[in-house]
């Protein structure tokens, strides 16, 4: 499956996209509220401002991708693997990203309110300007994390 095809599905309502993959993928400010993404392939993927609130992506792989400015409210990223991703200005209060890995992933400015990240490894991550209020970090590994002007709560 390829960007437009799955955009062209899922406007026909279609919205379970479990395990597929799209690797290397170009989806920039696509609408995919609500969408199911569960162990997809989304590795080296272009999400620039992509909208994903409530969205479902456990197990998903989203190594280097690029989620800038995404809208990811309430996005459910249960063990997602997002190893070395861009989430900078990123948007994922009340998301739950419980055991997902975030190792070396930029988190700067992001917006982490009340989202879960218990058990959850930040190692390396930068997470400078994040807003981090409300957010149980137990048992997150954040060693190497960078957390000047993160406002903790």
């Amino acid at each position: 499956m390829n960007a437009q095809e799955m955009l062209e599905r899922y406007a026909a309502g279609e919205r379970d996209f479990s395990r597929v993959s799209l690797v290397h993928v170009c989806l920039c400010d696509a609408n995919l509220v609500g969408v199911h993404l569960e162990g997809a392939e989304l590795i080296l993927a272009n999400l620039k401002g992509v909208a994903l609130t409530e969205a479902h992506l456990n197990q998903a792989k989203l190594n280097e991708s690029n989620l800038t400015h995404a809208n990811m409210i309430q996005a459910c990223l249960i063990g997602a693997e997002m190893i070395d991703i861009d989430l900078s200005g990123a948007n994922l209060s009340g998301a739950d990203l419980r055991e997902a890995d975030l190792s070396g992933a930029n988190l700067g400015g992001a917006n982490l309110t009340n989202t879960q990240l218990e058990g959850a490894n930040l190692m390396g991550a930068d997470l400078r300007g994040a807003d981090l209020t409300g957010v149980n970090l137990e048992q997150t590994n954040l060693a190497g994390a960078k957390l000047s002007g993160a406002f903790l709560n």
